[in-house]
């Protein structure tokens, strides 16, 4: 350790050698000695040292060594916070802006993760200073920093609760606060100037991306509500302002320009954060005044199914609940049975009906698979009569779900009687487009091997598809050949539902009788155990069809699938009666 003497002996030459002359030793030993100070909890002594009238030519050559030991003091918040703050500010002022910009760069690289939000609400403030000062390549330079800050702050958790983002116990909201304050006077600058300079272009690009960005991450993983004010809804707020105000137009982000959005960030950055701006506009309204009123719904809608598309083949919860929100607002602008058929040509009109099926037959959460069958079902509802017979189709031959088939039959049902109503005459739920239609519902999978139980939901509404349509004959038989078609087709499908049944209930009787048998033994031979040998642990059980059950189970399960096929049984009896009264009537 060095005695007083020698700093001060170390210090005064400093002040009398040019900067060519200095060594790397002289830097090093310059950074040791500030540390040292505020390790030895000198602080006081390093900021008079720091505005030290004869020290300036020092502090302006390697003042900028000191700004990594005084952030990470005033992240400590210990009694020199305001020493340290009155030391970086007058190096602020004093360095050259450059080499601040390269420290503070450096600074926010190496940000220890227990201290994310700390350093960087210690830093931004001084941070902006240095990037005001700037002369040249302002926007290069403030790209940098902006990049660099939301790469540490993408470390952070977002918090998903109310209860957690009012905690904010990692700072991702103070930060992000921090965030919009930290660029509004380069936003200022940008809304100034009328005709934009080149600079001033490229500084206004930057911040587009800052603006991409931040939609990417933390606001598309953030629970918003338009009656919840809270700290991540002010920023999206703050986002989606100052998109406009630096003249770049939602429009053209969301619809436009593609090769010139995707310059912008990768890709698949780029796809998530247009499917938050869309969100935010559409469904959460912010800022939809300035959202040009020129735009037809269905436009919209087709523009949108792209973003709705990115966030429902999401495994995120926020996001599948932002893609539905999304589509349902997208829908319900649409006048209702107004989408053409033409618009199922589309890639995105395909996808996203098909997604939505994975959401509504796969996803763990209820609440989500009940959001999800709300969509499907307005979408529908919007379809025109040809699209809706088109994609009940595509449903019936893809869905491979007997809940999806089923909820497609009724929507098959609701449309035919809608139709026989005269003024909805619809040829495709009446006519010989119907014939091809009902081909597709009446449709075993498997032939006579069909499991009925799998399919259950979907037989029974076709049962009673068959059952609404022989009582409504009279419609149906304005076209004969129709007519003629229709009974062929619910000949053959009882048939072989006839055959599927006997063979089912065979088979699961004498699982049932089995299983009794089973019962039956395993008491017989309890009770022998039991008096032969007292100390038996155990009772040996042959091997079960029905695995993975208790035998109590089984036996409610054998017994369900039996009055399953009692029900379906009864419907087909029901069916054929009606079929020979509407007979002996005509005769």
């Amino acid at each position: 350790m060095m005695n007083q003497n020698q700093v001060k002996d170390i210090i005064q030459r400093w002040r009398h050698t040019p900067e060519e002359e200095l060594k790397p030793e002289d830097y090093q030993q310059f950074q040791k000695l500030g540390s040292a100070c505020l390790s030895e909890g000198d602080s006081k002594r390093l900021v008079t040292f720091i505005q030290e009238e004869k020290n300036q030519g020092i502090v302006k050559l390697m003042g900028c060594l000191l700004l990594e030991p005084l952030v990470n003091e005033a992240v400590r918040k210990e009694k020199s916070l305001d020493h340290c703050e009155a030391a970086i500010v007058h190096l602020t002022r004093t360095c050259r802006p450059r080499e601040l910009l390269h420290g503070f760069l450096e600074l926010i690289e190496g940000i220890h993760a227990a201290a994310i939000s700390e350093t960087i609400l210690a830093l931004m403030p001084h941070l902006q200073t240095v990037l005001l000062q700037l002369e040249e390549d302002k926007a290069a330079c403030l790209g940098s920093a902006l990049q660099a800050l939301q790469k540490q702050l993408s470390r952070l958790p977002v918090p998903y609760t109310q209860q957690q983002e009012e905690a904010d116990d990692y700072g991702l909201c103070g930060c992000c606060n921090a965030l919009a304050a930290f660029i509004r006077p380069f936003v200022e600058e940008i809304k100034r100037n009328g005709g934009l300079t080149a600079e001033e272009e490229e500084l206004r690009m930057e911040l587009v991306k800052f603006c991409m960005r931040s939609l990417q991450e933390p606001l598309l993983g953030a629970t918003l509500h338009r009656d919840r004010k809270s700290p991540l809804w002010l920023f999206a707020v703050e986002i989606m302002v100052t998109l406009p105000a630096i003249r770049e137009p939602f429009s053209g982000l969301l619809f436009f320009s593609s090769a010139r959005r995707n310059m912008l960030m990768d890709n698949s950055q780029s796809k998530d954060a247009r499917a938050c701006l869309a969100y935010l506009l559409f469904v959460q309204l912010i800022t939809i005044e300035s959202f040009p009123a020129v735009f037809s719904p269905v436009f919209v809608l087709q523009c949108n199914m792209e973003h709705i598309d990115q966030l429902i083949t999401s495994k995120n919860e926020s996001r599948l609940l932002k893609g539905l929100a999304l589509f349902e607002k997208s829908l319900e602008n649409v006048a209702d049975h107004s989408l053409p058929v033409s618009l199922l040509a589309l890639n995105s009109f395909y996808r996203v009906p098909q997604n939505l099926r994975l959401v509504l037959t796969a996803c763990p959460l209820q609440h989500l698979r009940t959001s999800s069958l709300q969509v499907f079902q307005l979408f529908i509802d919007k379809l025109d009569g040809e699209a809706k017979h088109k994609f009940f189709r595509c449903m019936l031959k893809t869905s491979k779900h007997a809940g999806v088939e089923s909820v497609i039959v009724k929507n098959v049902r609701n449309q035919v009687e809608l139709s026989m109503k005269l003024e909805n005459w619809n040829d495709w739920f009446l006519g010989a487009g119907f014939v091809s239609l009902l081909g597709e519902v009446l449709c075993l999978p498997q032939g006579p091997e069909t499991d009925l139980l799998t399919n259950m939901d979907k037989i029974m509404e076709s049962l009673n598809l068959l059952r609404f349509l022989l009582i409504r004959d009279k419609e149906l038989r304005r076209n004969m050949a129709v007519w003629e078609e229709l009974i062929r087709i619910k000949d053959e499908y009882l048939k072989m539902l006839r055959v599927c049944l006997s063979m089912s209930r065979s088979y699961y009787s004498a699982e049932l009788k089995e299983l009794r048998e089973d019962r039956k033994q395993k008491a017989k031979e309890a009770r022998d155990a039991a008096r032969s040998s007292r100390i038996a642990k155990s009772i040996t059980v042959k091997d079960e069809k029905v695995s993975d059950m208790s035998p109590e189970v089984q036996h409610q399960v054998l017994q369900c699938a039996l009055v399953t096929f009692d029900l379906m049984e009864s419907l087909i009896v029901r069916i054929e009666e009606i079929t020979e009264e509407k007979k002996n009537q005509l005769n």
